[in-house]
Formats: C-alpha cells, structure tokens, sequence
C-alpha cells in the first residue's frame, strides 16, 4: 500500500483560492477524513490526489512517487463519487469488471476478482441486475466494489454516503470503517458531517477557506482544538462563547459574571496575548447545572426553553445577553431559575485577536 502526502498544495479558480498551502500526510493503511462546511476545499484537495484538477502549486506523493504529472489511471488510486457514477446500461457484474477488462486482466481471474468483491460486499445475488434495480445502499456498495476489485493502493472517498437515508447512513459508516480495516489500503475521505468524520476516522483534517485548521486524531480535535473554528465546528450542541476581558489578577471579566483563573494558568496564558481579549469557550457536555448555589464559582442563569432528547435534554439558558446551551439527564428538575459552573479542566481559551487556542 501507500502513504499519501501533500506539500504546499495550492488550487485556484480565477482570485478563489479553493486549497492554500495544504500540507500534510497520510499514513500507510490510515483512513484519514478531510472535513469542512461547503466551500472549505476538501474536495478540490482530493480530486487534485486524484488527478482530476491540476494544482497550481505544490506536490503530490502517493508512496515515494511525485504524482503531479500523472494522469490518473496512473497514480493507482480507486475513487468513489457522491453519485456513485454505475454504468446504468450494465448489470452489477459488467459495472464490476468493467475496470478489469480496462486493464486486459484474463477473463477467469476477472470472474474470480468479481465473485470475492461480491461476497466481501455481500452483493452476490445481485449481479444479474441494473443500477436501477437496487437501492441506494445496494448501489453505494457496488460503486465500493467497483474500486476494491481494481486493488489500488489508495482509496478516494468524496461523501459517498450523503444520498442514504439516516438510518442507511449509521449502518455504512460501521460497513465503511470495517471493510478498509480488513482491506488495510490507505483512505481519504470528504465529509462535511463531523459524525461520520468524528465515528471514522483514524484522523481529521479540518479545513476551512482553502486553509488547514487542525490535523489530529478525533479525540484531539474535539478535546484540544486549535482555534476557535474548530471549537466551534466540532461538537454537536457547538461550543458556547463568552467575550471576557484578562485582568492582571488572573480574573475573566465576562460581563455578566466573573471567571477566576488558577494563577499559573493566568501568567502562562499572558505571555501569548496580543491583546487583554480572550474569549472563553465551553461545550455544553461540560458545564455542571444545579438547582442550587453550591459553590462561589456557581454562575446565575435563567432558563430560556428545552430542547428534550429521549435520554438527554439540551437546556438553553440565559446568563444575561448570552444563551447558554447545557446538556443534563432526562431525570434533572428544571427550575426556571438555575446555577451553571464551568469544569477549569474542561474549558477553552481563545484569543480574541488571532482565534488560536491559549491553553
């Protein structure tokens, strides 16, 4: 198999900068997953590894190969679209073996090659049929074998799972995850669901205007992220922000309350200011809501509405001109009046100026 690594890579559309400086690597047999809003470049970046756009800078190395000047059916790579793109006049055996006869492989291996994809895939009584006979997920897995069977030393996933319903979604995600474990070939993916990206990947690459954010496992992104897009991007409520003001007694002035800093923390955290503006981030997993004052560090707030989800239940509360949103149990006692505090371990801390992460 191959490692994947990119190295200045930059693309433009006329003054778009869709990819700038992208650089990073793929490690043999990793499934990375490139993930992003609309717009991001996730996709110009793979279908540049795929040789499908030229970039205007940078390199390309599948394995210890510069790629740039390939044309894709050279770089041995298997790519799976969004549309899934069978041959529609084909059964499910001719769109299979289609890239085997491509390549004048003998007609016994092709037959062979198509029945162990088959029966990997669990297709095999689905050969005699059409695309148009088979569902969705029928459909997405044909496309799959169609680039297992060529055996390519990277696969290239973009969102191959956005046209399935929500049910089909959850099931594909384990399917995908399983297949290029025992596959062990080399996986970049485009998603813009930070689930399917958080569930998946051995690590993400976080892009956003051409320009890579954080590259780390899903654990790291989500516990440490580098700046405040990512926070805000990773997590499902987002992070909650608050603008505070850094005073020389290690204090958060946010206003509406007051956050007292460890003061090692606080003179650690000074000498990478530009500025005595910080924002501070918290997730609503991890802030502790009480019916009561239990502590000076407890913060006032005033429920706002409930969000109920079976097992958990999203507050949203107001701690003056900020809605707060905090996830508790299904069993808490909501009062229209409530008491928020904010873990020092689990908090976030941003500066204003350039939105990297202080901590």
């Amino acid at each position: 198999m191959a490692k994947v690594v990119l190295k200045n890579l930059t693309k433009c559309f006329g003054e778009v900068v869709a990819v700038n400086k992208l650089s990073l690597e793929v490690k043999d047999k990793e499934f990375v997953v490139f993930l992003g809003p609309s717009g991001s470049g996730k996709t110009t970046a793979l279908r540049c590894i795929a040789g499908l756009e030229t970039p205007d800078e940078g390199e390309i190395f599948i394995g210890d190969r510069l790629v740039n000047d390939l044309e894709p059916k050279d770089r041995n790579i298997a790519m799976v679209f969004q549309s899934y793109a069978l041959y529609p006049h084909m059964t499910v055996f001719e769109n299979l073996a289609f890239p085997l006869e491509c390549a004048r492989v003998p007609k016994e291996e092709i037959k062979e090659r198509v029945r162990r994809v088959a029966n990997l895939l669990k297709i095999g009584d689905l050969l005699k049929r059409k695309p148009r006979q088979l569902s969705g997920g029928q459909q997405q897995r044909v496309a799959l074998g169609r680039a297992i069977i060529r055996e390519p030393k990277v696969f290239l996933m973009d969102e191959p799972l956005s046209n399935l319903d929500a049910k089909l979604r959850v099931y594909m995600r384990a399917e995908l995850k399983k297949l290029q474990k025992e596959l062990e070939v080399t996986t970049i993916y485009v998603t813009h669901d930070q689930i399917e990206a958080m569930t998946m990947a051995d690590r993400v690459a976080i892009l956003n205007e051409g320009i890579l954010q954080q590259f780390g496992s899903p654990d790291l992104v989500y516990a440490k992220p580098s700046n405040i897009f990512v926070a805000g991007f990773i997590g499902s409520p987002p992070t909650n922000f608050f603008d505070c003001t850094l005073t020389e007694e290690g204090v958060l002035d946010c206003g509406e309350f007051k956050y007292l800093l460890p003061k090692d923390l606080a003179e650690a955290i000074v000498k990478n200011l530009t500025s005595d503006k910080v924002i501070l981030g918290v997730r609503p997993q991890h802030i502790k809501v009480c019916g009561l004052k239990k502590s000076d560090k407890a913060i006032k707030a005033h429920l706002y509405t409930t969000e109920p989800l079976g097992e958990i239940v999203i507050l949203d509360l107001k701690v003056g001109d900020n809605l707060v949103k905090a996830i508790v149990d299904l069993e808490f006692k909501v009062a229209e009046e409530l008491w928020i505090e904010f873990p020092i371990e689990k908090i976030c801390l941003f500066d204003k100026k350039t939105g990297k992460s202080l901590l």
